[in-house]
């Protein structure tokens, strides 16, 4: 089992999630259709489940090296978030949303195949090297939710719609995400003395961790202290998960990633 299995997994995901996306935009309001798409969409994302299981075990390591092994763990907690947060609030829209992305994921994976070998290098063969990156891929699938929750709330402003319940759910992904940005931050230093001897050395990623991880904070203080102003912090939190997108993989496409230790994620 290996990645010449992936198309087969992909799509069965990819067809639970279609039909979960059909039966949400087309029959939104029937309770039917709802719990039929909370099962379609659970269907698809264990299959991308069984899946990253089934590959950890054939390649020997953690698929976590590589962008598109990355993209492979987004693919899956995307969709599995969406489906939590439909549980709770239920709004389709975020359902969507997490199921639209999940798939695009999937698409790229699809059209970039990408080496992959049971190797890992020296700096990689960490005890940290799971729990940061799968902590990192939590917070940004929750944080990529929160800022769809501030572009929905843009956009009703815009249209003149009521929107006071937005934010709050902005919120509760921003706190949940900044706790596991935080907790990937610290594994990352633990990781990064082991390694190379140094908790914290400024390189171009970690430089680019501590700008979004502040960027966050902001956003969080200024809610609590501009509690009325919720189009200001919609706007705080559209930008913080652009420097985040730039943290992610935008910061191997800088002149200065050819000097960060953090290359071999390319």
């Amino acid at each position: 089992m290996g990645w010449i299995n992936f198309e087969e997994f992909a799509a069965i995901s990819l067809l639970c999630w279609m039909t979960a996306f059909v039966l949400l935009v087309f029959k939104p309001k029937s309770r039917k259709a709802r719990t039929g798409s909370i099962i379609s969409a659970t269907a698809g994302t264990l299959a991308l489940a069984v899946f990253i299981v089934l590959l950890w075990v054939h390649i020997e390591r953690p698929p976590m090296r590589t962008l598109g092994e990355t993209r492979l763990w987004y693919s899956l907690l995307l969709p599995a978030i969406g489906i939590v947060s439909f549980q709770r609030w239920k709004y389709n829209w975020l359902l969507i949303y997490s199921l639209t992305m999940g798939a695009l994921f999937i698409f790229i994976n699809l059209l970039k195949p990408e080496t992959h070998d049971k190797s890992l290098m020296p700096a990689l063969q960490s005890i940290w090297f799971v729990p940061h990156v799968i902590v990192y891929m939590f917070a940004y699938a929750l944080l990529a939710a929160s800022s769809l929750a501030g572009l929905k709330a843009i956009y009703m402003d815009y249209r003149g719609k009521k929107w006071s319940e937005v934010p709050e759910l902005a919120d509760n992904f921003v706190y949940l995400g900044f706790a596991f940005l935080t907790m990937g931050l610290l594994f990352g230093a633990l990781w990064a003395k082991e390694a190379w001897g140094h908790y914290w050395t400024w390189d171009p990623k970690e430089t680019w961790a501590f700008i979004s991880w502040t960027a966050y904070l902001i956003y969080i203080h200024y809610r609590y202290r501009h509690q009325n102003r919720h189009k200001q912090a919609m706007w705080i939190l559209v930008i913080s998960f652009a420097l985040l997108l730039v943290c992610w993989f935008g910061v191997n496409y800088l002149p200065t990633a050819q000097t960060s230790v953090h290359t071999y994620s390319n």
